[in-house]
């Protein structure tokens, strides 16, 4: 699924176009059986048995169960409630130098063995046309671990009618906010990932990860004109105990104009939000375009960063090899192999990380056995890194992998996936409050939009949910129609002031999309409310003579 169309979409036909790549719909019971790990390991052992005896000089093997179940309502009534399983393995090998891949959902020994034989047979002919074998970067074989998502509670145990009637109260208390309509969803996932190699690993990980968007709109029956307001929640790698709100989560905003979350979300309160934003923004006052010191809260700038950086740093489009999505990149290794690239300001430090608690890429290891990590992109400024797999690592003198390797199914083949890139908080004590005082003419962002950014992952433009004047210091008005648009070098060097770590806190997205055939991951970004000066801003709602 592209991002953009996600979020146009209504969430029937949203829960429809799920279903092809998640599986077979199944009863709430079934979430619960269990798969037995030493059948799991039979089925590994069998596939990797059978690919080294037909020739492969390398094997991994993924067991996977994909349990998924998505709930959608509008407005006071249930639209549906989906539960489904996608169950198979997927093999790749080496041979003769050169990959190969085939899957299976023929859980036998026989089944498993057979797409071994076939995997190994692909790479071969493969090889044929290949010029330069395969290199992976050493990676030591961990035994038999595992490594679960630490969940407080289990989303496959709370009953769909206590969920129900929690996403019927929200969308209740935002029509008593001011909107004419609402929505909201609930996506609940569980992966139980059984990965096994060669390199004589043996790894068992189960993640868990949760989403509830809310949508409102707010109509003028007297012009027909409308307005609408997302929810502020954050996707995440937690269970359902995120839905348990609690007050000491709550983040102040600058001006107080909003309620922003952390490690728990206030549904309801969120979605009366909706509703009175929405209202409010059919009488906003429409922006002056003009040059602007933007404040950007967290809940904006995680989708900047995974457009800009996250995306033009991932090896695999820096070199050309893909260039779906949104194409290539032009950070290019001339100008990483300098390590004098300033990509942005000395305030701006990004780092890729896996292993931030409650991301969505928050896991144990990769979908190539590689344990995860944390490492720098960008440092002081300066690009001083990118994202590589076992396979790209030698290509930037690396020794290991960074651990990014991921598949969305185990019936497709891993590659090379954004892990976590996140700007590091302010080192100096500064709260959102303190940033705007000695902003004279700006605009205060909440909230993500639409957006555009071109085949090189450069020239850009986004938006957002919520835009508040700064005049003098001072959070003022609500305004409307506003859209920023620079360049990616251009505009975190005109980064000025970032708060410090007690506003820092992730966005990310459910359903990110890359490759051909195409495939969808998660991620998350972390940041503070961070200040740009001097940026462009547009009127998206006046026409260019």
């Amino acid at each position: 699924m592209e991002r953009r169309s996600f979020l146009n979409i209504g969430g029937l036909a949203l829960g429809s176009m799920l279903l092809p790549p998640f599986g077979r719909a199944i009863a709430a019971e079934e979430l619960l059986k269990p798969v037995a790990l030493q059948f799991k390991k039979m089925l590994a052992d069998t596939a990797m048995t059978a690919a080294t005896q037909a020739g492969a000089t390398y094997c991994d093997v993924r067991v996977g169960r994909y349990l998924n179940q998505f709930i959608t309502t509008r407005d006071l009534n249930i639209e549906n409630v989906t539960n489904t399983e996608s169950a198979g393995v997927g093999v790749r090998v080496i041979a003769n130098g050169a990959y190969g891949f085939a899957a299976t959902n023929d859980m036998s020994a026989d089944g498993v063995a057979g797409a071994a034989r076939q995997a190994v047979a692909i790479a071969k002919a493969n090889s044929k046309l290949q010029t330069e074998a395969v290199q992976l970067a050493p990676t030591p074989g961990v035994g038999e671990v595992s490594w679960a998502t630490p969940i407080k509670k289990d989303w496959r145990l709370v009953p769909i009618k206590e969920k129900a009637e929690l996403l019927i109260a929200a969308n209740k208390a935002g029509m008593e906010g001011g909107a004419s309509f609402m929505q909201s969803l609930l996506f609940q996932v569980n992966q139980q990932k059984y990965f096994a190699s060669t390199d004589g690993s043996y790894i068992d990980q189960d993640v868990h990860r949760l989403w509830m968007p809310v949508f409102a709109t707010a109509v003028d029956h007297a012009t027909n004109k409308f307005r609408s307001r997302q929810g502020l929640s954050s996707p995440v790698g937690m269970g359902y105990e995120y839905l348990d709100a609690r007050p000491e989560d709550k983040i102040k905003s600058a001006g107080g104009v909003v309620t922003l979350y952390g490690k728990s979300y206030d549904l309801i309160e969120d979605a009366r939000a909706c509703g009175k934003q929405a209202k409010q923004k059919l009488t906003a006052k429409s922006v002056e375009p003009g040059k602007y010191d933007l404040v950007l809260s967290p809940e904006n700038i995680w989708l900047t960063i995974h457009e800009s950086v996250g995306h033009p740093t991932e090896l695999d489009r820096v070199l050309g090899y893909e260039a779906n999505y949104a194409g290539t990149s032009f950070a290019t290794l001339d100008k990483w192999q300098t390590k004098k690239f300033k990509y942005g300001s000395d305030l701006v430090n990004i780092v890729a990380d896996k292993t931030t608690p409650g991301s969505l890429a928050n896991v144990g290891y990769d979908d190539e056995g590689v344990a995860c990590k944390r490492w720098d992109i960008i440092k002081d400024g300066v690009l001083v890194n990118y994202q590589a797999t076992r396979d790209q690592a030698h290509i930037i003198g690396e020794k290991a992998s960074h651990g990014c390797s991921y598949a969305d199914s185990w019936s497709s083949v891993q590659f090379q996936r954004m892990p976590n890139v996140s700007l590091q908080a302010g080192k100096k004590k500064l709260t959102p409050d303190e940033m705007v005082k000695d902003v004279k003419k700006g605009i205060y962002i909440v909230g993500d939009g639409s957006f555009s950014i071109d085949q090189q992952r450069y020239n850009f433009q986004f938006g957002g949910q919520l835009f508040y004047e700064i005049k003098n210091g001072k959070i003022g008005q609500m305004l409307e129609d506003v859209a920023y648009q620079s360049n990616t070098q251009e505009f975190w060097n005109a980064c000025t002031a970032i708060c410090d770590e007690r506003d820092w806190r992730m966005g990310g997205s459910f359903f990110d999309g890359k490759g051909q055939p195409s495939q969808v991951s998660v991620v998350s970004h972390g940041a503070a409310t961070t200040r740009f000066n001097g940026i462009n801003v547009i009127n998206t709602a006046r026409k260019i003579a």
